[in-house]
């Protein structure tokens, strides 16, 4: 799957036609996450993965691996994202800290549109925005944030055996992970990344505020 013309048309086209949900919420509970798409290239290494021995044009969304030294979430998958200052809208918000935490710079331009919100079991209202950054030859991770930068093709996350799903312990809810390589993302992440591939990539209206986090990613 390039990253091309075409592959921009099909998810304007699927994301034209969506109907996005929102989750109320306070100002100081609201947080944005950037899919962001770019060609595939080299990266990071993922466990079962291999690394391109050259550039690839190949589609890829850009994850990362949160700093150990951070308080919340330490070590985990994350899309980069944070809260929304005062002021701000959530295509703002994201395409910042796109820019404070891999170094990768965008304008309003790039963004083709926003997925549904993902309400957290801390409380948190993420909004998830679709950022077309092409080549993005050079990502640079912010080291007070950021351990390591990912650019995961997004044909993994189109595999028959995901999504990963078990029971919670809330009635009537499933956990739900997304497999990379021979590991694993946890919701909220991997819940956005199954609607992005649902939604964006397949054409299906798949929604998502129903799956659960796995306990280590509720705090």
């Amino acid at each position: 799957m390039l990253l091309d013309a075409s592959l921009r048309d099909l998810i304007l086209h699927h994301l034209s036609g969506f109907t996005v949900q929102r989750a109320a919420h306070g100002p100081e509970r609201a947080a944005a996450v950037a899919l962001t798409l770019v060609e595939e290239g080299p990266g990071a290494a993922v466990d079962g993965l291999a690394v391109p021995t050259q550039w690839s044009r190949e589609a890829a969304l850009v994850l990362t691996r949160r700093a150990l030294t951070l308080n919340n979430h330490a070590g985990q998958w994350a899309l980069p994202g944070g809260r929304i200052d005062p002021g701000e809208t959530p295509e703002q918000a994201a395409l910042r800290e796109l820019q404070e935490e891999v170094g990768l710079p965008v304008d309003a331009s790039a963004v083709l549109g926003t997925l549904d919100d993902f309400v957290t079991r801390s409380g948190y209202v993420i909004t998830p925005v679709v950022v077309w950054a092409g080549t993005a030859a050079t990502l640079t991770p912010n080291p007070a944030e950021v351990a390591s930068v990912h650019r995961i093709p997004i044909a993994e996350f189109m595999r028959a055996d995901a999504p990963l799903l078990e029971p919670s312990d809330t009635p009537g809810r499933q956990i739900l992970r997304m497999p990379v390589g021979r590991a694993w993302i946890a919701a909220p992440t991997a819940a956005v990344l199954y609607q992005f591939r649902e939604l964006c990539i397949a054409g299906r209206a798949t929604r998502v505020a129903h799956f659960d986090q796995p306990v280590f990613a509720r705090r």
